[in-house]
């Protein structure tokens, strides 16, 4: 029944077929270099496979107990890691052609050649490492996703309207299929927790949520990042590699500062999504995707269309549903609410036992503008519970809070000055301090490009909440 061989790549291999030629030719072609297991009934098929580890199996369509179709359905069911390879008459066609949509490997032609049966072992054998892997990436992510959860929490925080609203927008827009979704908001305002959110309220959410930020795409790597690529398609390229669009097949996929991305890959990542098709660098076969595209920018409403940061067709593209999320300044009644979420999240993160937090903290945070937005707001009360040392956390511990309350009190009247240089710092800071520290804001009050307002930031060395 079994033949070792010498079993060189360490695949087991059971060959199902109640021809005895056709067992004994497959059986010494196949044993140099495999574990090979031959029998000719299903029911022996099945105790083996209950009992040894098998890589691929070889079944005939045409067998007693049951037929091929059977065997396919029930492995598939019981042990979906193994590959199968079917082997046919040619009058069986229709049959092989359910067969493969069922989820067979490949098939065999009776009769074969011993190249035809190397040939269809090393497709297998490639599909089911592409396969392994992607199982294997499956469980990475599952585990990183409970790391995200317990790192970030698994729901939007908040009793504000505007977090209300925000909750009837994801739960709608999860229950359609692929509507492509938009998430604008500042930095640290909570965008790839949203786009989580409607992935796990979806229909996808059993398979990957991959995120990708696009401005650390190199430019000259777009196509194997996303589309792939064949080994010795290009220099480096020592193995076969999947891209972001096979890797989340029928998952969602994140893209994370679109507006970052140059203008000439947005056009090709236009196409992509127009045709929802690509090419694997260093082959000429197109291959389908089904994905949900969830983008997500920081750039304001204003400059996203006019068609500056992101091209206009793109733009359109990506957001047939959008969801714009406020800042933290905006929603003051929820800061206690994070306040008190961080506060356990992160107790139990460092493991620190302090007794509690004094009651100006409330009042302090909440008269803070948070230009990091809730990202600053996790990263203060993760440095509060540290400096603490286990005792009470008190407003003593929020240097940088309390740091923006004290310049806040320092500005000299601008009839008081003469120098030039001066009195137009003074009137940023005075802007800024107007629309609590939001620079898009600022830029649009002062008449200024926010590139401008950006430049002059530094050039006066002007200190923004949240700067250490």
């Amino acid at each position: 029944m079994r033949d070792n061989g010498t079993a060189e790549l360490g695949i087991s291999v059971l060959i199902l077929d109640d021809d005895l030629i056709i067992r004994n030719t497959l059986r010494s072609i196949l044993k140099e270099k495999f574990n090979v297991f031959a029998v000719d009934l299903p029911s022996t098929a099945f105790r083996i496979l209950k009992n040894e580890k098998i890589d691929i199996l070889i079944c005939d369509f045409k067998l007693p107990e049951m037929n091929g179709l059977e065997v396919l359905e029930k492995v598939k069911e019981e042990y979906p890691e193994i590959a199968v390879i079917m082997i046919s008459s040619a009058g069986d066609m229709d049959t092989v052609i359910v067969a493969l949509r069922n989820g067979a490997s490949d098939f065999l032609r009776k009769p074969f050649t011993a190249a035809e049966i190397w040939v269809a072992i090393e497709r297998t054998s490639k599909l089911s490492e592409l396969n392994t892997n992607l199982i294997q990436y499956k469980r990475k992510n599952s585990v990183l996703e409970d790391v995200v959860r317990t790192e970030m929490g698994n729901s939007i925080i908040g009793k504000s309207p505007a977090v209300a609203a925000i909750r009837k927008q994801i739960q709608m827009v999860a229950k359609t299929p692929d509507t492509s979704v938009l998430i604008t908001g500042e930095s640290g305002t909570g965008k790839e927790l949203v786009a989580r959110a409607i992935h796990d309220l979806s229909g996808r959410k059993d398979e990957l949520f991959c995120a990708v930020n696009m401005s650390a795409v190199p430019e000259s790597l777009f196509e194997s990042e996303f589309f792939g690529h064949k080994k010795g398609s290009f220099t480096g390229a020592l193995t076969d590699k999947a891209g972001w669009f096979e890797t989340a097949n029928n998952g969602t996929l994140f893209f994370d500062e679109i507006g970052e991305m140059t203008m000439p890959l947005q056009v090709k990542l236009l196409r992509v999504l127009e045709d929802r098709r690509y090419t694997r660098v260093g082959t000429q076969n197109e291959q389908k995707f089904d994905t949900r595209i969830i983008a997500a920018t920081n750039k304001p409403a204003e400059e996203l269309s006019s068609g500056k940061s992101l091209r206009l067709d793109l733009y359109h593209r990506l957001s047939t549903f959008t969801i714009e999320l406020p800042p933290l300044r905006s929603r003051k009644e929820d800061i206690p609410l994070l306040v008190d979420h961080f506060y356990e999240l992160l107790s139990r993160k460092l493991g620190r036992k302090t007794s509690g937090i004094h009651k100006d903290v409330y009042e302090l945070l909440s008269g803070y503008p948070f230009p990091g937005n809730i990202r600053e707001l996790k990263n203060i009360m993760e440095r509060a519970l540290i400096i603490s040392d286990s005792g009470m956390i008190t407003p003593e511990h929020f240097m940088s809070v309390n740091s923006y309350r004290i310049n806040s009190t320092q500005l000299v009247s601008p009839a008081d000055i003469y120098d030039l240089e001066e009195l137009e710092k003074q009137t940023i800071i005075r802007a800024l301090r107007k629309v609590d520290f939001n620079k898009a804001e600022a830029a649009r009050l002062l008449n200024l490009e926010w590139n401008a307002l950006h430049r002059r930031i530094g050039k006066f060395k002007i200190s923004l909440p949240g700067d250490n």
